[in-house]
């Protein structure tokens, strides 16, 4: 299998030795903006107090991680200096603050930002975060299906890899309850429109398709169903792929991690699951300080030695068959390797 050299080059860069991703994510912003303004007592969140938390989860546990996951607004000014150089670099595109319509959510790009601009700063990846519900109205499809379009084509432009990441969510007037007792059919419906080779995706980043909390024993007797959804979700998808946390607990989304490691996942792109116990000591960064460096880092070292113990190297996914080589034509190279559009 051939990707293009800078393709190629990103997926490397986001894995470890073997091929395995163990990837954290310090790129939240509305999780955290909503706690910190309420310890504050104040509307907004202080630059300051963001910042500081990120560069504290990025001091802590980005050593122990394959790649970073960094927003440009906080992360990426104050953490950045905190991010080993050993470490793969993948920086958000998606604005935190979507278009809440009657019909369903429209997303958009960053402000003043775009896949050019993070390859200009060196990241390795594009981290695309669209919501999306197969059985919303025919306009918010679109919307959504072209937003991930667009970006799809500049990283492909821009020769940089193209991290989706789907989210299903309650629709304006639905009863979460009832949306979380359709996750499987809803989440695998969410991905479906992505597999298209036309958005670019060279990396999914996926929520459960079962519980997020109160998730079963992999070993247990309620395993057997759960692990066929993650093996029908796996199965449909034509890149290697990376299980999110979607803010479950330590303990729920190493028991989810087992079953997509079971399906073929390549590893993990989470954070709350690692840090967010840290987090809740929030404003004292003292004790902040002091647990990211015991428990957080506890919960990474788990997260990786059952990477390491059962993923799937991404270079193992089937599509690529264990031998990836670049897209060049040896002799004639660079010529023909495109200037950004």
């Amino acid at each position: 299998m051939r990707i293009s050299p800078g393709k190629l080059w990103g997926m490397r860069r986001l894995a470890d030795g073997a091929g395995r991703w163990k990837m954290l994510a310090i790129d939240q912003r509305t999780p955290l903006f909503g706690p910190i303004a309420k310890a504050r007592g104040v509307a907004e969140p202080p630059f300051e107090d963001v910042a500081r938390v990120k560069q504290l989860l990025a001091r802590h546990l980005a050593p122990l991680a394959s790649a970073a996951l960094l927003d440009p607004f906080h992360a990426y000014p104050r953490a950045i200096a905190e991010i080993p150089p050993r470490t793969g670099l993948i920086v958000s595109y998606e604005h935190a603050a979507v278009e809440s319509t009657p019909l369903g959510r429209k997303s958009r790009p960053i402000p003043h930002w775009s896949v050019g601009r993070i390859r200009r700063l060196g990241g390795d990846a594009v981290k695309v975060l669209v919501w999306y519900r197969h059985d919303s109205a025919p306009e918010i499809r679109a919307h959504q299906e072209a937003f991930v379009r667009a970006a799809g084509e500049a990283c492909r432009a821009h020769d940089i890899t193209h991290l989706l990441e789907v989210l299903v969510y309650p629709l304006p007037g639905e009863d979460p309850a009832a949306m979380e007792a359709r996750r499987e059919e809803l989440v695998i419906e969410s991905i479906r429109p992505f597999t298209d080779p036309a958005y670019g995706v060279d990396i999914f980043k996926l929520e459960p398709p079962g519980p997020i909390g109160a998730v079963p024993d992999p070993d247990g007797p309620q395993a057997t169903g759960l692990q066929a959804a993650y093996d029908r979700m796996a199965a449909m998808l034509p890149r290697p792929w990376v299980m999110l946390s979607a803010g479950a607990g330590a303990a729920d989304f190493l028991r989810s991690m087992r079953f997509a490691c079971r399906a073929g996942a390549s590893g993990y792109l989470a954070g709350r699951a690692i840090w967010a116990d840290a987090f809740a000591h929030f404003p004292d960064f003292d004790s902040m300080d002091r647990e990211l460096a015991t428990e957080s880092r506890r919960n990474l070292e788990a997260l990786n030695s059952l990477t390491d113990a059962a993923a799937t190297a991404w270079h193992a996914h089937p599509v690529f068959g264990g031998l990836v080589e670049p897209d060049v034509e040896e002799g004639r190279f660079p010529e023909g390797y495109a200037e950004p559009g």
